[in-house]
């Protein structure tokens, strides 16, 4: 990707709020029945279906949003080229027509993708679907006053990098052609075989032109999929979603549509959602929740009721949690040292500290272990499940430290169990045993992000995470590990400041690729290149269990989002 990509300007796993946001490993829910609960497990149609939700689904404007596969809540509304299978599991990792026939037609060398779109397509008010207004939909999302979304087209279109979106430039972007209403063309800068996946973020959504007013669009959209806004208040903080009475499933293979209404309710404490779950009196016993897990004092109690634990789903999302070094800081500088504190860690522990074997799996490998992602089992420092403090002295020893050493590591104080003072700790006590002297350094969430992400005031030994924005290798290692990525003055993620032009091209080389298979292949292989240099040390990868209400039926959990898909849900 060329320098600087804006790409590694976004704020990490924040796409996840795709899902929450984001928001799996190689499986699908396992502690229920996939048909819900209950005594009829056929879904029906009609009923309202309930989401209560800690953080408010703000923002609600295609170009503003930033989820991939189209999200969950915004999924309803917004229709895209593509979006995910919505399958359990693996299966669900896949990327599938929406709007459009098929998932892409690459010219030879993939910097030219065309799309038609489906027969049949019609807006809320009846009006028919075009590519027209799917360009137009993308084209504001170049505007400043709508920023917020998935930056990767101002970097892969030709001449985007600087556009202004239609407000200030009424030309458009010619990279962008419709030839007629049913075609749509994308001319790239450099080749792209994951441009399917791109095509599911929901800047690919139409927004017809007559009815765009700007910032003010959030509050009643233009729905191109089963259900439509009829109510947004205090900016997302309460949806109300009614059918689209000129959706028509045989347009769309994905999204079920089983409830009649789906009522969002957000700015819940997560402990009062899980309450309110667990009791499911009222309307809460067709209740969901898109972004809130059980925390481990609320699992521990859930898995000693069996009904209880009938009702909880199981997912899996892209995302790795791990140590992140700067080696320009000594004594980061040296790779004994950073291979000394591989060895050195107790992965055991940390699972402890991030709530236990339920709710986190330990990492060995940076890729998360998803046969999309690429993911191959390895492991260049083994030290087994609590760590190797032997092989770490040895190690130190060699760097000039058999005395031991002393560093500072840098955590947020935030509690969530990823990047807090519980995995520090863990951390801490480990490396004590190798002769290790850790000093903590918490920070403020806000204050955390800013210090890590800044070139300037990087720290040599920090705990990070990552979440991707699509089931693949590529939005996982690219932002991490391309050296033409690092911005050094502005929000950078290549925290080991790499630039290694065998990595960089082996990452150009596998993006040519539209055979998703064979690169999910070399991106492993990378992976494995790249962990051999021990610029990070993987920890964990996340597992998500939640909670939903017990007239619930069709639960469905796929490897893309790892939570519960709405589009898929019925109520009794």
């Amino acid at each position: 990707m060329r320098q600087p990509s804006v790409i590694a300007r976004r704020v990490a796993a924040a796409s996840v709020s795709l899902v929450v946001a984001a928001g799996a490993a190689a499986c699908g829910p396992k502690d229920h029945d996939a048909k819900g609960s209950g005594g009829d497990s056929t879904p029906h149609k009609g009923g309202t279906l309930t989401v209560l939700n800690s953080e408010p689904q703000t923002d609600f404007d295609p170009a503003r949003l930033y989820t991939s596969g189209g999200g969950n809540v915004p999924s309803l509304v917004f229709r895209t080229l593509t979006t995910r299978n919505r399958e359990n599991g693996t299966a669900g990792s896949k990327v599938v027509p929406d709007l459009a026939t098929d998932t892409g037609r690459p010219n030879k060398d993939a910097t030219v993708w065309t799309y038609t779109l489906k027969k049949g397509l019609r807006y809320e008010d009846g009006t028919p679907i075009t590519s027209a207004d799917i360009k137009y939909g993308i084209e504001r999302s170049f505007a400043p006053e709508l920023s917020g979304g998935a930056p990767y087209l101002r970097d892969w279109l030709v001449g985007a990098a600087d556009y202004q979106g239609p407000y200030k430039d009424k030309k458009g972007l010619s990279a962008i052609e419709t030839p007629n209403a049913r075609t749509i063309v994308f001319h790239l800068d450099k080749p792209e075989g994951e441009f399917p996946y791109l095509a599911t973020q929901t800047q690919f959504t139409p927004v017809p032109r007559s009815k765009d007013d700007g910032t003010k669009y959030e509050e009643h959209p233009i729905s191109s999929g089963p259900y439509k806004v009829v109510r947004n208040e205090n900016d997302g903080e309460h949806l109300v979603l009614t059918r689209n009475t000129y959706w028509s499933a045989a347009t769309d293979d994905e999204r079920k549509a089983y409830p009649d209404t789906i009522d969002v309710r957000s700015g819940l404490d997560s402990s009062v959602i899980n309450q309110r779950l667990s009791a499911s009196q009222g309307a809460d016993a067709a209740a969901v929740t898109t972004d809130t897990n059980l925390g481990p004092a609320e699992l521990a109690k859930v898995s000693g009721d069996e009904e209880l634990a009938s009702r909880v789903g199981t997912g899996h999302f892209g995302y790795t949690n791990y140590i992140a070094f700067n080696p320009t800081v000594k004594p980061f500088d040296n790779p004994k040292v950073r291979q000394a504190i591989a060895y050195a860690v107790d992965r055991s522990s940390v699972v402890n500290a991030a709530g236990g074997s339920a709710l986190a799996e330990p990492a060995t490998t940076f890729l998360p272990n998803q046969k999309s992602f690429g993911y191959t089992s390895y492991d260049p420092f083994p030290a087994g499940a609590s760590g190797n403090p032997a092989k770490a002295k040895e190690l130190l020893a060699q760097a000039g430290y058999k005395n031991g050493l002393t560093v500072t590591l840098t955590h947020s104080n935030a509690k969530d169990f990823e990047t807090s003072p519980e995995i520090a700790t863990a951390v801490q006590d480990a490396l004590k045993k190798a002769g290790i002297t850790v000093k903590l350094q918490g920070l403020e969430d806000n204050d955390y992000r800013d210090k890590i992400h800044s070139v300037k005031t990087e720290p040599g030994f920090f705990l990070a995470h990552w979440g991707a924005d699509w089931p693949s290798g590529g939005p996982f290692l690219a932002p991490i590990f391309d050296g033409r990525q690092i911005v050094k003055d502005g929000a950078n993620f290549n925290t080991g400041l790499l630039n290694d032009k065998s990595v960089n091209d082996e990452i150009d080389a596998i993006n040519k690729l539209t055979d998703l298979d064979a690169a999910a292949k070399r991106w492993g292989a990378l992976d494995r290149k790249i962990g051999e240099k021990a610029l990070v040390v993987p920890l964990f990868h996340p597992v998500y269990k939640r909670l939903y209400g017990k007239d619930v039926k069709n639960i469905v959990i796929s490897d893309w989002t790892g939570v519960l898909d709405i589009s898929q849900v019925a109520v009794k």
